[in-house]
C-alpha cells in the first residue's frame, strides 16, 4: 500500500525481551500487506531496535519483517549481555566495592555488560561502519519520511528524540526535545539501555539511557512528524478487574516484584495514559464545528496489546536461563512471584521469544479487520 500522504506512523514501545511480541504483529501485518509503506517510524527502548531495523532495511516491508523475525528467533541471552560467571562476578564485585568504599571504588556501569548486543546490531544493521546507511537511502527514495527514537539524557534529565528525516521541524519542551541527527547504532543502544541493568551509552558529550524513563508522551514524536493514523504496539497486558485484584505474591513483596512494578510504570503504563489523553482530544475535535482554515484533525489510533499476561508466562522459561544468572535472579525473588515482570524484560531465551512472536501474530490476526480499516482511512475513532 502506497501511503503517499505520509500520515501513517508505527509507534513501538519498550519492554526488553517482550518486544518480540511486536515482531509477531509485524509478521501478521506483512502477511496481509507485503508491500505496505509506513513513512513514519518511532520507537523507544527495545522498540527502537525494531523501528531502526525497519527504517534501515532496503527490501520490501515483508522482507524486512522476515529478517527482523529471524534476528529475534536466533537471539540468545549471551548475545545481549555477557552471562559468563567471571563477567557477572566481576561486575558484582565492582558494585560491592563501590558501596563499601563510599563511591571511591571502581566505576560501576550497569549490572551487565551489553557489548554482545552492540556487536550483534552492528553486524546485522551496520557492518563495518556503525552507520545505518539504509535509512538515508530510504529517505532519498521517498519510502521513509522519518525515523525517531528516544533516549534519556542522564545529565539533564531530558527525553531527547533523535530524528532522521526530510523537511522535519524540530520541537522543544522543558522535559523533552528533538534533535536532528544521523542515527547510528550508538543511538539505538542508548535508547535500549535499561536503567541500572544496562550501562549508559555516550552520544556526543552526554550519557544516555533508556528513552522510556522520561518519555511522558509516547505518541508525541509521531504527531510532531505529521502522523494522522497511528499503529501502536504495547507489550503491556491489560488485566481484567478480577485479575487486577488478585495478588501475584504473598507476604512481603520480593525485590523482583517491586522492580517489575516500577518498570511497568515507567515503560509501559505511560502509553495507555497518552492514549486516553489523545482520545479526549479526538472527542473534543469531533465536537468542534469544522473550520474553513486548516487546523488540528482527529488522530486515528489503533493499539495492539497482548491478550494474555506475557510477564506471567516468563516464569515457565526461567529454568532455561544461564545457571549463575538464574541463581542471582532468584536472590531477588523471581521464584516468589507468579508474574516476574522485571525478569520478563531480560528473558532473551529462544523458546520465550518464539512464544512472544506466536502470540503477537495471533493477536494481530484476530484484529486484522480493524487494522485494515485504519490503513484505508484518514481520521477515525481510537481502538485500544
Amino acid at each position: 500500500m502506497d501511503n503517499s500522504n505520509n500520515d501513517l506512523a508505527l509507534v513501538l514501545s519498550g519492554g526488553g525481551a517482550r518486544a518480540a511480541y511486536q515482531v509477531g504483529f509485524l509478521l501478521a501485518l506483512a502477511r496481509h500487506f507485503p508491500d505496505l509503506n509506513i513513512p513514519i517510524l518511532t520507537g523507544v527502548s527495545a522498540g527502537a531496535i525494531n523501528a531502526a531495523f525497519l527504517a534501515n532495511h532496503r527490501g520490501s516491508f515483508a522482507e524486512a519483517t522476515v529478517d527482523l523475525a529471524e534476528l529475534w528467533r536466533g537471539l540468545t541471552i549471551d548475545q545481549v549481555f555477557c552471562t559468563g560467571s567471571l563477567s557477572l562476578l566481576k561486575i558484582a564485585a565492582r558494585w560491592g566495592l563501590s558501596l563499601i568504599l563510599g563511591g571511591h571504588g571502581p566505576t560501576t556501569r550497569g549490572f551487565v555488560d551489553t557489548e554482545p548486543l552492540q556487536q550483534l546490531l552492528q553486524n546485522k544493521m551496520a557492518p563495518g561502519t556503525g552507520k545505518l546507511s539504509g535509512i538515508s537511502e530510504n529517505l532519498r527514495q521517498g519510502r521513509l519520511k522519518a525515523l525517531a527514537i528516544t533516549g534519556t539524557n542522564y545529565g539533564t534529565g531530558q527525553a531527547v528524540t533523535w530524528v532522521q528525516g526530510k523537511n522535519i521541524d524540530m520541537w522543544e519542551r522543558p522535559h523533552r526535545r528533538s534533535a536532528a541527527t544521523e542515527i547510528s547504532i550508538a543511538h539505538v543502544m542508548a535508547s535500549a539501555a535499561l536503567p541500572l541493568f544496562f550501562p549508559a551509552v555516550q552520544v556526543g558529550s552526554a550519557w544516555f539511557g533508556d528513552g522510556g524513563i522520561r518519555q511522558s508522551a509516547p505518541f508525541a514524536p509521531a504527531l510532531h512528524l505529521g502522523a494522522e493514523r497511528i499503529l501502536a504496539v504495547s507489550t503491556r497486558y491489560l488485566r481484567l478487574l478480577d485479575e487486577a485484584d488478585t495478588p501475584v505474591s504473598h507476604g512481603y513483596p520480593p525485590a523482583t516484584q517491586i522492580i517489575g512494578a516500577l518498570l511497568n510504570s515507567v515503560f509501559l503504563d505511560v502509553l495507555d495514559e497518552d492514549a486516553r489523553s489523545l482520545n479526549m482530544v479526538n472527542s473534543l475535535l469531533r465536537k468542534t464545528p469544522a473550520q474553513s482554515s486548516p487546523g488540528p484533525v482527529p488522530i486515528a489510533l489503533f493499539i495492539l496489546r497482548p491478550t494474555c499476561d506475557i510477564g506471567k508466562l516468563c516464569g515457565q522459561y526461567e529454568p532455561d536461563l544461564p545457571k549463575l544468572f538464574r541463581y542471582l535472579g532468584r536472590g531477588l525473588g523471581t521464584h516468589k512471584t507468579q508474574s516476574p515482570d522485571g525478569l520478563s524484560m531480560m528473558m532473551f531465551e529462544p523458546d520465550y521469544l518464539d512464544r512472544m512472536l506466536v502470540i503477537g501474530e495471533a493477536d494481530a490476526e484476530a484484529r486484522m479487520p480493524e487494522i485494515s480499516a485504519l490503513l484505508q482511512q484518514k481520521g477515525g475513532l481510537a481502538k485500544t
